[in-house]
This record gives structure tokens, sequence and C-alpha cells, in this order.
């Protein structure tokens, strides 16, 4: 079985999967080459910092930034500001819809994003955002 840890991370890139359909969601991804038509979500493994020691019964209580980088195109009816801002927009719901990722998590929540424009020689400009999602969780061990 795989660490607490590792399921959370599976379970914030599944629910980006299952939040924007359309778009590519990758983990770790080293250098995007290119952004899909539907967007590119990166989900990157974080930091999850020093815990919180609970005593009796042992448990380090993390409260773990997870890194997510967004990068859209505009589309034929919406700008990239436009089309990144829904992409948002869907991401937060989804937070907000599943605050504890099915019982993995005592609490996750979205932090707001920094975001600027992407140009390529050569390639049309898009957009990026760099957002994170919070998950606190705890476990009995800080390697499981």
């Amino acid at each position: 079985m795989s660490s607490k840890r590792e399921q959370v991370l599976d379970a914030v890139k599944a629910l980006l999967s299952s939040a924007l359909p359309n778009a590519d969601v990758r983990r770790n991804l080293a250098k995007p080459e290119r952004i899909p038509p539907g967007g590119l979500v990166v989900i990157r493994d974080g930091d999850p910092g020093e815990p919180e020691v609970m005593l009796s019964p042992l448990v380090y209580v993390y409260s773990h930034r997870i890194p997510i980088e967004l990068a859209a195109y505009e589309t034929s009816s919406q700008t990239p500001e436009q089309v990144l801002d829904e992409m948002l927009g869907v991401i937060g719901a989804a937070v907000s819809g599943d605050r504890t990722l099915g019982g993995l998590c005592d609490f996750i929540e979205a932090q707001a994003p920094a975001t600027d424009d992407v140009e390529t020689a050569g390639a049309r400009a898009g957009r990026w955002a760099d957002a994170a999602i919070v998950a606190v969780y705890g476990t009995p061990d800080p390697l499981n």
C-alpha cells in the first residue's frame, strides 16, 4: 500500500482530472513542450513541511502545500484569461465539493493563483497560473 502522502497526491490528481476532463493533467511533468487544446495542469509533489506532532496516539499532522500549474490558450469564443479563469473556478468548486478527498484528509483548500502570459517563439500566446492546494492530513509514520 502506498504512503499517505502518495495517496493524497493521487487523490488530488484524480480530483483535478475529474474537474477538468478536457485538460491534460500530469504529475511532475519536467518541461511541457506544448499546451493541449483543453489546457494543461501540472501537479507538483510540493513540500509537506514540518508536521505538528500529536501524542497518544502518535500522529504527525501535515499541512501539505501541493503546487499546481495551469496553462491555456484562447478559444474561438474566450480569451486566454477567461479560459484560465474558468479552469480555476472549476477547480475551486471541486475542492469545495470534497473538502476531505473522500475522507483521506482532514481538510483541503485552494490558494489564490499568480498568473502571467506564456510566450514562445513561433507559437501563439497563452496564459498560465501557479496556484496550490493545501491538504491537511495525519499519519502515524512520517515515511508512510
